[in-house]
């Protein structure tokens, strides 16, 4: 989906409503829609720690037979939030029910099909709406939970960086690390220093080293890797171009730094030191 949570802010604040945020999901009919909220009791999900995905799912999936609020035939999809104050409340998903499950109904339950499903999934923990004041009305129908207003589109929690002995990042990871706005200080970490990278392939071990020179840096270099995936390597391109989905079994780490005064001869000198000692010429790509 495209919503306001592709911002370069701490939060997003405004006059959106659930309906705006499903409307720009792809939910066009609300008749389909069920908005459920848990509260944090004793008698059923007790705690925030205590709010596992395992856990959610059973609880949410258990309802009434009869004298509940719960409607007799509920809509395909469910969207569940958690209590986060008096009326606020936290996305935690979406699940697609597959209906009653006519097996494990007993004389006061029954048990519904649900599954999590990844509509909403950039926004779980996310974003918050304001409830109906009859926040004890914990189950809405979807033309009705519409009309709630976001009152917050929070940032996911920025990813601090590990250091650079400690970098590991998948091509997947690589291309949030440069576009992210979860990874601002991992792109001023590798966009401060020169470098020598390694590419490891889990296939079949092979190993490819490279440099980031003084104008590129390695957050340069890496920026190229993460569009193309070979970075325009001679080798990694042959790879790719027969193989595209090899690109998912790459991981890249640094194998040392320089500052960015480092005259460019020596860090030519370490990128051939590794090159020969990981004999990556012979045995592997380059």
């Amino acid at each position: 989906m495209t919503a306001p949570d592709q911002r370069d802010t701490t939060a997003w604040r405004g006059a959106l409503t659930l309906g705006d945020i499903l409307a720009a999901a792809g939910v066009a009919d609300l008749s389909d829609v069920l908005a459920i909220r848990h509260t944090f009791k004793e008698s059923g999900l007790r705690s925030q720690e205590e709010a596992t995905p395992e856990k959610v799912l059973a609880y949410t999936r258990e309802q009434l037979v009869a004298g509940g609020k719960f409607p007799a035939r509920p809509p395909r999809l469910w969207l569940v939030f958690l209590a986060d104050g008096k009326v606020r409340s936290r996305l935690y998903g979406a699940y697609d029910n597959g209906g009653e499950v006519a097996g494990e109904q007993f004389e006061r339950r029954r048990f519904f099909d649900i599954r999590p499903t990844t509509l909403l999934d950039s926004l779980a923990d996310r974003l918050v709406i304001e409830w109906a004041s009859d926040a004890i009305n914990w189950v809405k129908r979807g033309e009705t939970a519409a009309a709630f207003k976001v009152v917050e589109i929070a940032d996911r929690d920025a990813v601090p960086f590990p250091g650079f002995d400690s970098v590991a990042v998948s091509h997947a990871g690589l291309r949030e690390v440069v576009t992210g706005s979860r990874y601002a200080a991992w792109r001023t970490a590798l966009g401060s220093v020169q470098g020598i990278y390694l590419i490891s392939d889990a296939t079949n071990g092979k190993l490819y080293v490279g440099q980031a020179d003084g104008r590129e840096r390695i957050l340069g270099r890496w920026r190229d890797y993460a569009l193309t995936g070979h970075g325009t390597n001679k080798r990694l391109t042959e790879v790719l171009n027969a193989e595209p989905e090899r690109v998912n079994q790459w991981t890249w780490s640094i194998l040392r730094v320089f500052g960015s005064s480092e005259p460019p001869d020596a860090v030519d000198r370490a990128e051939q030191h590794f090159i020969r000692t990981l004999r990556t010429s012979t045995f592997g790509y380059n």
